[in-house]
């Protein structure tokens, strides 16, 4: 098969070398696991914070002494006081954990990070081991791998042929349209160290590296890529069509690589290599911002609604809602296809952003269909084939997965529509002040009863005490165990409650919010805790919805403005 112009030897400053002692690939080698994989070899893909990739075959002997050397080797990244890490673990030295096809992130400790690090050229050693991988290498085992495989061949064909992708000029992070050989655009490929404030974004949003809190501050620079192809795998038989979407390593010269990492201009003939999340792209007419929402068909925006619900999304607003005319006419049928998911399974709960929230038909009853839907989704089944196709997902991810789709069950079984479910997530505006939504407000209730039950030690009482004089994270916010001391140890009106929703909830709540928090960090807790706290959740959610319907008929719903991060 011809090579790629982008191939051959390391050369550029900012490249991907499979180290292997196999012969040379073929430009797509996305199906090597099935064909000819050496037994007992794990392919892995590593990540500096500062965005250079390099992926590697790993034996079984292999620890991360030897992948740090040969990060240093092959692309002189320095690894002295550096730490491997894989989602939420950090590596010691035993690799035998690590899947095949996983991302792995090289970080400095704290008090070396700095992000004027260069990303240094090869040493002699390096241009010995010749870029082995091809051009585009899929990540992950996902079911729907050979429709992932149809769409990277296309691609590549077109590569061969010389048409070449197209940058988008629209969005704060670097995105890029690529092409079949007609030149039409198939996919949408967003490299994950292009994201707003990583390193090499191409439209000045830069000063953060890789792992560090992003945009949205539970969601890290780097890892939304990882969300948009969550998203897809959580949309089960294709219900609120979301467009396939998968994590793959991809080299192109069109990529962006800033001065600041590099220490100066390069120019790049060979091409760069990236983690990037590859998305089909779905011709349309528009998008939900270019027109009122009156003509959009109601199971559309359930069902995308409940998807957004489930995966906690952040950032559901109109520009990320693609318009498909299905008829002929000015007022044809049309359908919405939903895209950009990077903002969605935050680490901790925060302020959501719903779109639909005010739509019309946001406010119509669940058909029987959605219903069915809704009380066959399985919180654990889904966390369990996350962990599986993208076990790089932090497992504060998954419970706010597990949390949310509790939630929606709960809500759609009672009897509440996709609007009030919204209005309960998302939180109020008061004098520029945020309040702790309705679904924090219970979570909150949730937590107290955790820390008051028999079950939580007395010596897990006193850690999270001093956990919250050092500022340090305790299973509930610094925050919330403030609150939850002034409930305990100061007199107040009355009972000390103010009712929330009909349950019983400690007045100094919404007296402590300061900004954008986070009040419930689901990622604190050990294993016991969570899973007490899951079975309090689920005791507080129904008798809280059924007051909160009584209440809703004597007063009018305050307005949930919440914040969308486009521009």
């Amino acid at each position: 098969m011809t090579n790629l112009k982008m191939e051959g030897p390391v050369q550029n400053k900012m490249v991907v070398s499979l180290v292997n002692n196999s012969p040379c690939h073929a430009d797509y080698e996305g199906d090597v696991r099935f064909n000819g994989k050496i037994p007992n070899k794990r392919r892995v893909f590593v990540q500096t914070e500062n965005g250079c990739v390099l992926g590697m075959e790993l034996e079984r002997k292999d620890n991360v002494h030897i992948v740090k050397r040969r990060m240093q080797l092959s692309l002189n990244v320095p690894t002295d006081e550096s730490s491997l890490t894989f989602g939420d673990i950090v590596l010691n030295n035993d690799l035998s954990a690590i899947k095949t096809d996983s991302a792995l992130l090289l970080t400095k400790n704290s008090m070396q990070r700095s992000l004027s690090t260069p990303c240094l050229s090869p040493t002699g050693n390096a241009l010995q081991l010749r870029d082995q991988s091809g051009v585009v290498e899929i990540i992950g085992h996902s079911s729907n791998f050979s429709m992932t495989k149809e769409l990277v061949e296309e691609i590549v064909k077109a590569l061969r042929s010389n048409i070449d992708p197209v940058p988008v000029d629209g969005g704060l992070g670097g995105a890029y349209y690529f092409r079949n050989v007609n030149g039409e655009s198939v996919a949408i490929v967003k490299p994950t160290d292009e994201e707003p404030f990583a390193p090499n974004n191409p439209k000045g949003f830069i000063g953060k590296v890789l792992g560090q809190p992003g945009l949205k501050h539970s969601v890290r620079v780097g890892e939304t890529g990882f969300r948009e192809v969550a998203a897809y795998l959580l949309d089960h038989d294709n219900f609120a069509r979301v467009p396939l979407t998968s994590l793959v390593k991809i080299t192109h010269s069109i990529f962006n690589v800033n001065d600041c990492v590099n220490g100066k201009k390069i120019q790049n003939t060979k091409g760069v290599s990236k983690i990037a999340s590859l998305q089909q792209f779905v011709p349309h007419d528009f998008d939900a911002s270019d027109h009122g929402c009156s003509r959009f068909p109601v199971a559309d925006v359930h069902r995308i609604g409940i998807l957004d619900v489930r995966i906690f999304n952040t950032d559901r607003h109109a520009g990320n809602l693609l318009v498909r005319k299905v008829a002929d006419g000015e007022f044809g049928e049309v359908e919405l296809i939903p895209i950009d998911h990077g903002l969605c399974l935050p680490e901790c709960l925060e302020d959501p952003y719903f779109e639909w929230i005010h739509w019309p038909q946001a406010s119509l009853p669940f058909s029987e269909d959605e219903l069915e839907y809704i009380k066959n989704l399985d919180a654990d089944h889904d966390s369990e084939m996350l962990r599986t196709e993208l076990p790089m997902i932090r497992e504060a991810c998954l419970r706010v997965l597990t949390l949310c789709t509790t939630f929606l069950k709960e809500a759609a079984a009672f009897g509440l529509c996709l609007a009030e479910i919204g209005e309960m997530m998302s939180r109020e505006y008061r004098c520029k002040n945020q309040e702790p939504s309705e679904l924090e407000l219970i979570c909150l209730e949730a937590m107290h009863q955790v820390m008051d039950s028999p079950d939580y030690s007395e010596q897990q009482k006193q850690t999270d005490e001093k956990l919250s004089v050092f500022g340090k994270p305790a299973m509930v916010s610094n925050r919330a165990f403030s609150y939850k001391q002034s409930c305990l140890g100061k007199k107040v009106k009355g009972n000390g409650r103010v009712k929330v929703g009909g349950m019983g909830v400690r007045s100094s709540a919404k007296e402590l919010v300061v900004g954008p928090t986070s009040f419930v960090k689901v990622g604190d807790m050990n294993d016991d805790e969570w899973w007490l706290f899951l079975e309090k959740f689920q005791e507080l959610v129904v008798p809280a919805m059924a007051a909160r319907k009584v209440s809703r008929l004597c007063m009018r719903s305050t307005p949930r403005l919440g914040r969308s991060c486009q521009f």
